[in-house]
């Protein structure tokens, strides 16, 4: 089934005329986030009149804003590896406020049900998970059947037993253009072709070997060079930047609406597996994803990117999907060379009409 026949179904559904609001649970990380944008627009498709809200951490507020259909960010910082009772309960009280008919739990955690299960949700679904029987009351099974995490999350928005489609709606973020010109304005950014590099990963054995080369090259053909990430990339960003010279500039941080900013602003994206390489897809930015360690059909953006450069070199253990190389070689990455990158950008930028500012 497609998209759009799953869609007309939904539009003659008997609980379409719901109108209470729905509590969506996503995964924490920056790149599920986004990626669980496209559970909120099938709720949307689904029930049309049902405000949708969204549970987030401080990190990941600021995507909220870019979000169409959703009606507001839920923020509320729970600690990793406690279950911290106290504050579940505070969140519950939150929640309780809210009046909400459904919620839907992305993350298989026990933890991670408990505020809806005290907020008193009337329907709580999600996956069975970490033993959650009675805490979720529409427990679902087949999660492993599910090929990708999309699947998995976007299912949990749809009646059980449906036939599921493979070509999800796309993840939205929508940055005003008035906003992107302020912020070029405002860091003295106006009129030069830009690149932007996201180095980061959550994991070493996800970000490529050469940077700095890729930086160098950019910026001695006359474009400009952004660095963008957390405080994490900081020692990556100086040693990008020392490479490349006065053209490039390390713009990471710690908050991450100036990164939305940058990646929003940037007339390409060259990007790590990661959060930040949905985030630029997601805002429909030329943007070319470099996947060793992981699967581009697993994690890659479903929004479409310029290009998705893997290793052309037989590395026997690829894919792992490991943080670290258990190989200690780091070849999946390491064999992808900075020219096929440069290739893939300049053939991005050149079909855009896009040159260096001299």
């Amino acid at each position: 089934m497609n998209y759009d026949s799953l869609k007309s179904r939904l539009a003659t559904a008997d609980d379409r005329a719901a109108t209470s609001p729905v509590l969506l649970i996503p995964y924490m990380w920056i790149g599920d986030f986004v990626r669980c944008h496209t559970v909120v627009r099938v709720l949307k498709d689904r029930w049309p009149d049902r405000p949708v809200d969204v549970l987030t951490t401080t990190l990941c507020a600021p995507l909220v804003d870019y979000m169409p259909g959703v009606r507001q960010g839920i923020v509320w910082d729970l600690p990793r590896k406690r279950l911290a009772l106290g504050q579940q309960r505070a969140l519950a009280a939150k929640l309780r406020e809210q009046g909400y008919g459904d919620s839907l739990v992305m993350p298989r955690t026990f933890k991670s049900t408990i505020a809806p299960f005290l907020a008193g949700i009337p329907n709580r679904t999600g996956f069975i998970g970490e033993v959650r029987f009675g805490l979720l009351n529409d427990w679902r099974r087949g999660e492993k059947a599910l090929p990708r995490m999309i699947d998995r999350c976007a299912a949990l928005a749809l009646p059980v037993g449906i036939e599921l489609p493979m070509d999800w709606p796309e993840p939205q973020l929508v940055v005003p253009q008035d906003d992107i010109a302020a912020w070029r304005r405002t860091n003295q950014l106006e009129g030069r072709t830009a690149v932007a590099l996201a180095p980061g990963a959550v994991g070493p054995s996800k970000r490529w070997t050469y940077y700095a080369e890729t930086a160098k090259a950019l910026t001695d053909l006359g474009f400009e060079v952004w660095v963008i990430g957390g405080p994490g990339e900081k020692d990556k960003a100086t040693e990008i930047v020392a490479a490349a010279g006065p053209r490039a500039r390390d713009l990471t941080g710690t908050d991450l609406r100036k990164g939305i900013m940058a990646l929003a602003a940037a007339d390409l994206v060259i990007s790590n597996d990661s959060g930040l390489l949905h985030v630029a897809a997601a805002i429909g930015s030329r943007t070319i994803g470099i996947f060793g360690p992981t699967s581009a059909w697993h994690y890659a953006p479903l929004n479409p990117i310029e290009a998705v450069i893997e290793t052309k070199t037989d590395v026997p253990c690829r894919p792992c999907h490991k943080p670290t190389c258990r190989m200690l070689h780091h070849r999946c990455m390491r064999d992808i060379p900075a020219d096929d990158v440069m290739t893939a950008a300049l053939q991005a930028l050149g079909a855009a009409g896009l040159a260096p500012a001299r």
